[in-house]
C-alpha cells in the first residue's frame, strides 16, 4: 500500500515540506493511546538473536536510523516504535542555524535517491540534549541506543572548529550513548578539509582527551565521505589507531553524479549537494570492505548508503559492517523497512565481525 498509494501522493509535494508534514503527523499519531504499543508489536522484531554488542554497547538489533532524518531529537520514541535498534540524531551544532537557502532537498526518483544541501539546519545541541533527557525519563521499556552526530557551525572557521565540536560533545554527553564526528558533509563550505590527516588527528585527539576525563567515556566514531581515495582511507585507518576512537561510519553522501539515470540537465538544475540512496550503495560497500580488509577488522564499522532491502543490508554486513543504517530508503520503502531487514537477518544470519566486540 505504501509504494502504490502513499508514496505517489507524498511525491506530489516539495521534498522538504512533505518531510516536515510527515514527521509532524508521526508525532501526533503516536500521542494517540495504544498506537505506540501497537506499532512496537507490528514493526518490532524482539529476538535476542538480533542483538549486537558493538564498542561496548548492546544494540537490540543492528538496524539504525542514520543522522539527518531526526536532526533535533524529536522522533527518537517514534522511530524506536518502528523497529529501529538505534537512532542517530543530528547533525547538531552548538548554536542553532537555519542551514542553506531553500530549495535544498531534491528527489532523484528514477535513481531511488536524493540530493540534499541542507547545511546542518538544526535547533542547537543544547535543546536536543534536553529532548533526549526527557525521552530517557519516559522510555517505557523501549530498548534503543542513541547516537549524537556533531558538527560545526557554518560561520565557525576551520581553525576554530575544535571549539564547536567540544561544545557539542559537552552538551550531549549525558544524553547520548555514542558520538559521531561529522567532517564529511559536502554542504558546509570547507568542512571536508578537516578530513585531512593532520587536522583530523588533532580534532579527534582533543575530543578523546576530553572524553577520557569523564568517569565513563563514550564511544566516539568518525563519519567519512565515500569520495575518499584509497590513500585517504589508509590515513583513516591510521588515524583510528592513533587516536583510539571506537570506529567509523561509512559513508556520508557523495558529490559524484556518475552513473545517475536522471536526466543530466535536471540534475544540473538541482545544483550542488550530496547524493544519497541507491546511487551510493556500491561505493559505500566498497569503502566498508576496503577499511575492514586493510585494517584486519581492527575497528567496528557502521555501514550506510543505499540499503533498500534485506539483501542490501546483508551485503553491507558481509563486507565488514557490524551495524547498518538507513535514511533515504525509509522515505522510498516506508515504515516497514527495519522489520523487513530484521526478519531476514533471523533467517540469514551474518557472522558479526570480530572488531564489533571491542
Amino acid at each position: 500500500m505504501y509504494n502504490r498509494i502513499l508514496l505517489p501522493l507524498l511525491f506530489r509535494f516539495d521534498a522538504e515540506t512533505i518531510h516536515h508534514v510527515v514527521t509532524t503527523l508521526m508525532k501526533f499519531v503516536f500521542t494517540i493511546p495504544g498506537v505506540s504499543a501497537l506499532s512496537r508489536r507490528w514493526y518490532g522484531v524482539d529476538d535476542r538473536r538480533l542483538e549486537r554488542t558493538v564498542f561496548g554497547l548492546t544494540f537490540p538489533n543492528p538496524v539504525g536510523m542514520a543522522a539527518g532524518f531526526d536532526k533535533n531529537a524529536e522522533l527518537v520514541s517514534e522511530l524506536s516504535d518502528l523497529g529501529f535498534g538505534f537512532v542517530e540524531i543530528g547533525t547538531v551544532t552548538p548554536r542553532p542555524q537555519a542551514g542553506n537557502p531553500r530549495p535544498r532537498l531534491f528527489r532523484l526518483k528514477a535513481d531511488g535517491g536524493l540530493i540534499n544541501r541542507m547545511g546542518f539546519n538544526n535547533k542547537g545541541a543544547g535543546p536536543a540534549a534536553g529532548r533526549l533527557r526527557h525521552f530517557a525519563s519516559n522510555r517505557d521499556g523501549r530498548r534503543v541506543i542513541i547516537g549524537g552526530n556533531i558538527g560545526k557551525n557554518k560561520d565557525t572557521p576551520n581553525d576554530d572548529a575544535l571549539s564547536d565540536y567540544l561544545a557539542g560533545f559537552r552538551d550531549l554527553f549525558d544524553a547520548v550513548d555514542y558520538f559521531v564526528v561529522n567532517v564529511s558533509s559536502p554542504n558546509t563550505p570547507g568542512l571536508r578539509d578537516l578530513q585531512e590527516r593532520a587536522p583530523l588527528t588533532h580534532l579527534l585527539t582533543a575530543l578523546q582527551t576530553e572524553n577520557r576525563q569523564r568517569p565513563v567515556p563514550k564511544p566516539i566514531l568518525l563519519k567519512i565521505a565515500p569520495d575518499l581515495t584509497n590513500g585517504q582511507l589508509d590515513d583513516i585507518i591510521a588515524i583510528v589507531a592513533d587516536t583510539g576512537i571506537a570506529g567509523v561510519i561509512a559513508t556520508n553522501t557523495t558529490i559524484s553524479r556518475a552513473e545517475l539515470v536522471t536526466d543530466a540537465a535536471v540534475v544540473t538544475e538541482m545544483g550542488a549537494g550530496g547524493v544519497s540512496g541507491r546511487p551510493l550503495r556500491e561505493r559505500s560497500t566498497e569503502v566498508i570492505r576496503y577499511l575492514h580488509q586493510k585494517s584486519g577488522g581492527a575497528f567496528p564499522i557502521i555501514g550506510v548508503g543505499g540499503i533498500f532491502s534485506a539483501t542490501d543490508a546483508i551485503e553491507k554486513l558481509n563486507a565488514g559492517a557490524s551495524l547498518i543504517q538507513v535514511y533515504t530508503s525509509f522515505i522510498y520503502e516506508g515504515p516497514g523497512l527495519a522489520r523487513q531487514i530484521n526478519r531476514a537477518l533471523l533467517h540469514h544470519p551474518v557472522t558479526l565481525p570480530l572488531s564489533a566486540a571491542s
